[in-house]
């Protein structure tokens, strides 16, 4: 059963996803829109901390939800989601980008992990 999300932008963007994963060939961006396309309450949420205790220095990683500020961060990676609390912005230096800014970097999504 597919759910009709009134957000546009999520739309647009679950859209493009599934675009970029049949013009590239990838599972990855498929995946990334499946879980987008689940209902808000069941939407990855993510806190620093669980970002911290599964990545290594230098990893880029997708996080298909939310992710907030519980935690602190010291390994070097690049976080790209689809939505960030107010204080995670504050942590990261405002250094937050979107999944769109991910799917123009990495369109075949080589070396991405998905946490979540």
């Amino acid at each position: 059963m597919t759910l009709e999300h009134k957000n546009e932008r999520l739309k647009e963007l679950i859209s493009s996803l599934k675009k970029q994963s049949l013009e590239q060939k990838t599972g990855l961006w498929k995946r990334i829109a499946l879980e987008l396309e689940r209902p808000t309450r069941q939407h990855r949420v993510v806190n620093l901390s669980k970002i911290e205790h599964n990545v290594k220095d230098n990893d880029v990683i997708i996080v298909p939800g939310k992710v907030l500020s519980g935690g602190q961060l010291t390994k070097k990676v690049t976080i790209y989601a689809y939505q960030y609390s107010k204080s995670v912005a504050d942590k990261l230096n405002g250094n937050v980008m979107d999944i769109e800014d991910a799917m123009k970097k990495y369109p075949n999504g080589k070396n991405l992990k998905i946490i979540g």
